[in-house]
């Protein structure tokens, strides 16, 4: 009459406990630790996600997805051309010349930076430092300008704002009758950055490319930057540019300058993958307790079903259902309450550091003052199947132990 009969009894079992409140009380537990690790599980991971989204998104904003650049210590032969070959591509959505060099700059206090010459009208299409000015604009680094935009944080050290001057030492020394002098221009500050990332807030300068190359004696730009339409399809999209523009040109990618740092971010979300992984084990042993004692409570009701001819296979499939089902109920409200809680956390944390008065990341100290969260389908996918293989696995023992249980010797004082 019920079919299948271990789904019905297992089912049963998990709605019938007044012989036993204990082993309720030990389910509702196990429910709620698997339901907890899950939430924790997926939080966490999408926080990471959040980091290495916001990460990837400030880097990307100052460097390019593609670099063009010519033959070691040359400039780019015919850039116009490469210019068009590299936005012929349907990959490429833009490409912006740029002449980059290391200098020596002197204010207040002095400072090294990485200086590179810009075309103002093109540098949006491969960056976003204009939507990151705090003060001023790129557009006024005009050719034979000598104007200069800086970093935040290197104005800070420089002892600069907009309007006051700055020294530059270029490493490319003349004969004079005093010997051997660097080549030093004056630069009038017009703007300054903000891009929340150290690296290019402290270290960065930009000028206007034509001043760029006066100053290098360069007689062209020594690179192209591209953005794509998918920053992930930039070695394919680089081998086909690198075929298309010949032996003179090299075509490097974000991958290649960055990739050991977003290396290790993705390594350091597999392992904490792992470790919280662990914290659902502990929650699903539990759920072996809680079916070990209720192996044991069943013991009279075990031998009668096998009196009646239920197989032992039978028997291992009735308890593997109730385990799994609490695995199932713990892994639903996880996953909805841990969709729910990475959807909402930035407003979550904004509301408690309203009410508290904590900062939990100050703009002092942390170039990303916000928590970020970025709740991803297949981290989701993952936490529910290792957490429904882990309640499967718990089941496999208890459901075994009842499995081989004798009725004679069950019914014995019974």
């Amino acid at each position: 009459m019920f079919r299948p009969l271990e789904l019905f009894i297992g089912l049963r079992y998990t709605r019938a406990k007044r012989r036993n409140q204990f082993i309720s009380f030990i389910s509702t537990v196990s429910i709620v630790c698997i339901a907890i690790s899950v939430t924790a599980l997926i939080t966490v991971m999408s926080v990471m996600n959040g980091f290495d989204s916001e990460l990837r998104t400030r880097i990307l904003g100052a460097i390019s997805h593609a670099t063009v650049s010519g033959l070691p210590g040359e400039a780019v032969r015919d850039w116009p051309r490469a210019v068009k070959i590299a936005e012929a591509n349907p990959h490429v959505r833009g490409a912006a010349p740029y002449v980059e060099m290391e200098a020596f700059l002197q204010a207040r206090r002095p400072s090294g930076a990485l200086v590179r010459g810009i075309e103002p009208g093109q540098e949006p299409k491969v960056s976003d430092i204009n939507t990151h000015m705090v003060e001023g604009s790129l557009d006024e680094l005009r050719p034979d300008s000598w104007n200069i935009v800086l970093g935040k944080e290197l104005a800070l050290t420089l002892g600069v704002t907009v309007g006051d001057r700055v020294t530059m030492a270029v490493p490319e020394f003349r004969a004079t009758p005093m010997g051997s002098v660097p080549r030093l221009r004056g630069f009038h500050v017009v703007g300054i950055f903000e891009l929340g990332m150290q690296e290019f807030d402290s270290g960065l300068a930009l000028i206007n490319m034509h001043d760029a190359e006066k100053l290098g004696s360069l007689d062209g730009p020594t690179g192209i930057r591209l953005k794509l339409d998918d920053m992930f399809n930039a070695r394919p999209v680089a081998k086909e540019l690198a075929n298309d523009l010949g032996q003179f040109y090299v075509v490097q990618t974000w991958m290649d300058s960055h990739a050991n740092f977003f290396s290790a971010i993705s390594m350091e979300k597999h392992v904490m993958f792992i470790i919280l992984s662990l914290i659902i084990l502990v929650a699903v042993i539990n759920l072996i307790s809680m079916l070990m004692m209720l192996v044991t409570d069943k013991q009279a009701d075990i031998a009668i079903l096998r009196t009646l001819g239920s197989t032992p296979r039978s028997i291992m499939g009735m308890f593997m259902v109730q385990g799994v089902l609490v695995g199932v109920v713990g892994i639903g409200f996880g996953v909805g309450l841990g969709s729910l809680l990475s959807w909402k956390l930035p407003v979550i944390v904004k509301w408690i550091e309203h009410v508290t008065g904590v900062t939990f990341l100050s703009p002092d100290v942390y170039y990303i003052s916000e928590v970020p969260s970025k709740l991803v389908a297949s981290d989701v996918g993952w936490v529910t199947l290792v957490t429904f293989v882990f309640s499967l696995l718990a089941t496999l023992y208890p459901a075994w132990r009842a499995s081989r249980t004798q009725p004679a010797q069950a019914l014995r004082y019974e």
